[in-house]
């Protein structure tokens, strides 16, 4: 094929654009002229040329440069012509361009718009016409279509010739029918029959609501994927011989078939677990640290076995041993379709962090970061306490990303370990306004800094006004007092509250010193003062032991335990938050009593981005002989924030003269089911299920306890999270609503 293309070509230059030579041949080049070009500079021309003024006349060489200009893609003919004279001889390239492209426009178009296509393409108006190029821009969009399973599309052109050495560039397109997968079938199988494998897959056959679901689409890189999954299946499922062929697809005029070969093998049982080479500790200890990995599989798995070398890696970078080299070996015991597992170690010698590098921080101070760690420069390298620290600045929320690096410090046995980060905006303004059922209608303003100067600390400063609402906030939170990880805290408020039957005007603040007890819990200690005024009491509460008008004063102590494992405070998908707080109150003023809460918390992912969340609560108070214990600092359940379908302090408590009254005890369960609507945006959808019920007289019973659901929306918004809830009361008692909306903006749970 090669003799015959060359053939050609001399043919096409020797017989269809002959050289024109007046006279005999010359003895050198005189000058080498290009005309005939309108948009083609000669300059371009000449570069390609290898022929020189002065060269020794060669009509080889001349041959060759013809077809370099013709290479050049923008000509449609072109004649070398030599004048002879008595000095030289005179080369001409004589040349015809091609027509350039006016407009490009499609036809039979219906599944792309013009400028989809377009944006596609490599050829444009005012660009050369090239049937090459034109070919190729011809495959560019019969391959869109067929991302579109339009397997049976035909794309043609149409060339327009216009004055002016123009011309106008169609494209022609027959769609054709979509395509869709009819039948998947496979060959081979005999462990597990088509269905189940085609559960394995992402890839499916055209459904009834294929239009709605897109099953019956195919996508080669998904069908790829499935191959893979298939393939990991089968060896996780005992198959350690098994292949999986390369689907074969064959397009009909209306469908789709895809044919996959298997060869399952025959299924082995899992052996013996064992060890070689560098052991650390003995074989019985390591073998139990593989608790959930492939010693304890009945059959082959290699998902297992990965785990396992994962697990090895770690306990080995725990004592140092960064650079561990775990390989397994699979024996494969045909005869007894038995495979066992030998892990060969080589620990290598130990690695020392010989530097760290922090760098990407503008704002945030390296002490700040540096804090964080658990490991610490020239110490030995611990892989645990490494993926710890790396947790621990990300629930800072300081930065947008964290990137860790470990190369090789100075020697081999030194590691340099370099954290770049990338900062994220830690402050916010924030100003709305919203309705609660608790506080009525409201506007809010608030400035708050999570890392105030770089320093880590927090500060807040809000105001809220409402009908039924006002308060002046600020608080301010040192992390690290002293530079140690001792936090201090203090807030400072005044407050009016608007409840149904008496109104509350408080001052007040706190003092808190915190401390980490253990991984993820902290112990603090609280002083909190508050003064009240109740005013506006309603002739109908006037009976009620737990209200007066007049001025409360109460001076408190608080003990508190917080383990908080969530991956993030905002919109967590895993981890638990739980509390337990003891107040006492009495410490001068004329308030007393001591009261003790406490919740349990828990997220965890389920499937397709789903989180569960499991919440409780129960409380209990107890006033002080000679002490007051005010209707506000007894428990009362209903709204947003606990029972959702009831009212705010809808849940209470009942006197034998029909006063309702707060409980002196309360239990409250919280299930939610939340799925993302739209994942980037962090707006999330639930459905939930709330159960609880407050008591009086230190009673506490879980036989009669109110019931609601319904479900809901929320947005992690700038501003903070934004809830809208509707909830319906399972348990209607007579003269209670069936539920209602509820919206806040603000801290959930």
């Amino acid at each position: 094929m090669m003799k015959k293309g060359f053939i050609l070509l001399i043919l096409y230059i020797f017989c269809l654009h002959p050289f024109t030579v007046q006279g005999e041949e010359p003895a050198k080049i005189k000058e080498i002229r290009v005309e005939g070009n309108q948009r083609i500079e000669a300059d371009a021309i000449l570069h390609v040329i290898k022929a020189r003024q002065g060269d020794a006349y060669d009509a080889e060489a001349l041959s060759r440069d013809l077809k370099a200009v013709y290479d050049m893609g923008y000509f449609d003919d072109i004649r070398v012509e030599v004048e002879k004279a008595p000095d030289g001889a005179t080369v001409i390239f004589r040349v015809t361009e091609k027509p350039t492209i006016r407009e490009i426009g499609f036809e039979g178009n219906k599944v792309y718009e013009d400028e989809k296509i377009q944006e596609n393409l490599d050829i444009s108006s005012g660009s050369i016409l090239n049937i090459y190029k034109i070919r190729r821009n011809i495959k560019i969009i019969e391959s869109l279509y067929k991302e579109r399973n339009y397997h049976n599309v035909v794309v043609t052109h149409r060339i327009e010739p216009l004055e002016h050495n123009q011309a106008d560039l169609k494209f022609v397109i027959n769609e054709g029918k979509k395509l869709q997968i009819k039948h998947i079938e496979f060959d081979g199988n005999s462990a597990y029959d088509a269905k189940k494998l085609k559960k394995v897959m992402k890839t499916s056959e055209k459904g009834f609501f294929s239009w709605i679901t897109s099953s019956g689409d195919l996508n080669q890189e998904t069908l790829n994927q499935d191959v893979l999954k298939l393939n990991a299946f089968y060896h996780n499922s005992g198959y350690a011989e098994a292949r999986i062929a390369d689907p074969e697809i064959s397009y009909e005029e209306n469908d789709i078939l895809i044919k996959i070969k298997i060869e399952e093998g025959a299924r082995y049982k899992m052996g013996r677990v064992g060890f070689e080479g560098d052991l650390i500790m003995p074989e019985e200890e390591l073998l139990a640290l593989l608790s959930s990995t492939a010693r304890r599989e009945p059959y082959y798995n290699r998902d297992a076995i990965r785990q396992d070398i994962l697990t090895l890696t770690d306990i080995y970078s725990d004592q140092g041993y960064a650079r561990a080299d775990i390989a397994p070996e699979v024996e494969t015991d045909r005869e007894n379709l038995v495979t066992h597992l030998t892990f060969h170690i080589v620990k290598n010698q130990p690695v020392y962090f010989e530097r760290i590098v922090i760098y990407g921080n503008t704002k945030t101070r390296d002490k700040v970061i540096r804090r964080e760690l658990k490991v610490y420069e020239q110490e030995l390298f611990n892989g645990k306490r490494l993926k710890q620290s790396i947790q621990d600045l990300h629930r800072l929320d300081f930065f947008e990303d964290i990137k860790v690096k470990t190369p090789t410090g100075s020697a081999d046995d030194q590691m340099v370990l370099e954290i770049e980060v990338q900062e994220k905006a830690t402050g916010t303004f924030s100003f709305g306004g919203g309705y609660s059922g608790r506080d009525g209608a409201y506007i809010m303003a608030s400035v708050s800094e999570r890392n105030l100067f770089g320093r880590g600390q927090y500060t807040e400063v809000r105001l809220t006004t409402g009908g039924k609402y006002r308060q002046y906030y600020f608080n301010f939170v040192e992390p690290w007092l002293f530079d140690i990880p001792l936090s201090s805290g203090v807030t400072a408020y005044k407050m009016e509250r608007d409840y149904d039957d008496y109104d509350r005007d408080s001052t007040g603040g706190s003092l808190q010193l915190g401390y980490p007890l253990f991984r993820f819990t902290r112990g603090y200690i609280e002083y909190a003062y508050d003064k009240s005024r109740i005013d506006n009491l309603s002739m109908a509460f006037m009976a009620s032991p737990y209200i007066q008008e007049t001025t409360y004063e109460e001076s408190s102590v608080s003990l508190s335990v917080i383990y908080d494992s969530r991956n993030r405070v905002i919109n967590p998908s895993e981890g638990s938050k739980h509390r337990v707080t003891l107040q006492y109150a009495g410490i001068g003023g004329n308030v007393g009593f001591t009261k003790l809460t406490g919740e349990a918390g828990r997220y965890f992912p389920l499937f397709w981005g789903t989180v569960g969340f499991l919440h409780t609560e129960a409380g209990y108070v107890a006033d002080h002989s000679g002490k007051e214990l005010p209707d506000y600092e007894r428990f009362y359940l209903g709204g947003i924030d606990s029972l959702r379908g009831f009212d705010w302090r809808d849940i209470h408590c009942v006197t034998e003269d029909g006063t309702e009254i707060g409980g002196d005890t309360y239990v409250q369960g919280n299930a939610e089911f939340i799925f993302p609507i739209i994942k980037k945006a962090q707006l999330m959808g639930l459905v939930f299920y709330d159960t609880g019920n407050v008591y009086d007289k230190g009673s506490l019973r879980l036989d009669d306890l109110r019931e609601s659901a319904g479900f809901g929306i929320r947005w992690y918004s700038p501003m903070g999270p934004l809830r809208l809830e509707r909830g319906y009361v399972l348990d209607k008692q007579p003269g209670e609503d069936s539920g209602r909306w509820e919206f806040s903006m603000g801290g959930s749970f």
